[in-house]
């Protein structure tokens, strides 16, 4: 952690939302002109779209049926563990770009599913904020989490994950039903081992939990909407955590434990903005004092 260079990470699975986080944390850093380097997770896989398939299928030919992006062959943990040290000391670090897709690629006059080459952090940023898979892993060689002054989990419902995960890669990306499920099956063993163990690490996480049917993910038309869903939060540690403010400004929340608020799924984003815009006003005041201290 650090005062002068702090560090925002929201960690959670394929599917789970996270880009729905990062687009509050983005309204609140312009609001409040925050300059932030933006950091995606993707960015930090060992290999590109191409090669990840090739060595996927020779894992294949090998009989590992659990070759994943979810563990710590496939990804770059020390390079990204790096970063987090860089930054928090000296406000500097490397960083590349994935290119998902033709339009993202296109400024770049790359293929998509490559990387741009790596690059120094442009100078003078006020935070690093980092949104992918594994912003608080930890493993006998790396520890990543001991670095963000705030780490968010996003973790909905395994069965509204799955869904939310089908519904983006068969629509967005193009794939079939069968194909994303068989990547949902390949993961689970480095999902369990590399993913989950990643949110007793988080400050807070939360847990969309949805009020419909879920049973079967892999029939589901559409993603339950927000106010078909609850969202449950929880704060590893709720010291400070002004809950009867909350409560009285999030109609219809109640706490569940005494760490533990619920709000309707559609109050979601607001109850981050309300969580978080303290969060980032203290994590400034603390880095201008020290500038200041220098």
């Amino acid at each position: 952690m650090s005062e002068r260079h702090p560090i925002i990470a929201i960690t959670g699975s394929s599917g789970a939302g996270t880009t729905s986080v990062t687009r509050t944390f983005e309204n609140i850093f312009r609001r409040e002109k925050v300059a932030p380097a933006i950091i995606e997770g993707d960015s930090f896989h060992r290999f590109d779209r191409q090669e990840m398939k090739q060595r996927q299928a020779e894992a294949e030919k090998r009989g590992d049926t659990h070759f994943s992006h979810f563990g710590p062959d496939n990804n770059l943990f020390a390079e990204l563990e790096q970063l987090f040290r860089d930054y928090s000391e000296t406000g500097s670090g490397k960083r590349r770009k994935y290119l998902h897709d033709r339009v993202e690629a296109a400024p770049y006059k790359q293929e998509p599913g490559t990387f741009t080459p790596w690059e120094d952090l442009e100078p003078n940023t006020d935070i690093l904020f980092y949104e992918g898979l594994h912003g608080a892993v930890v493993t006998p060689e790396v520890n990543v989490a001991k670095y963000p002054d705030l780490l968010i989990g996003v973790v909905p419902v395994i069965n509204l994950e799955w869904i939310q995960k089908l519904w983006r890669d068969k629509n967005v990306r193009g794939y079939s039903s069968e194909a994303v499920t068989d990547t949902i099956l390949r993961r689970m063993p480095d999902y369990v081992h590399y993913i989950c163990p990643q949110f007793r690490h988080t400050h807070v996480n939360f847990q969309r939990v949805p009020v419909v049917d879920t049973s079967n993910p892999f029939i589901a038309r559409d993603i339950p909407s927000a106010d078909e869903s609850i969202c449950v939060i929880r704060f590893s540690n709720p010291k400070g955590i002004d809950f009867p403010y909350l409560l009285n400004m999030i109609n219809n929340s109640w706490m569940s434990r005494a760490n533990t608020i619920v709000v309707p799924g559609g109050k979601m984003e607001l109850a981050m903005q309300l969580i978080f815009t303290p969060f980032i006003w203290r994590m400034m005041e603390r880095r201008q004092r020290a500038l200041g201290a220098l």
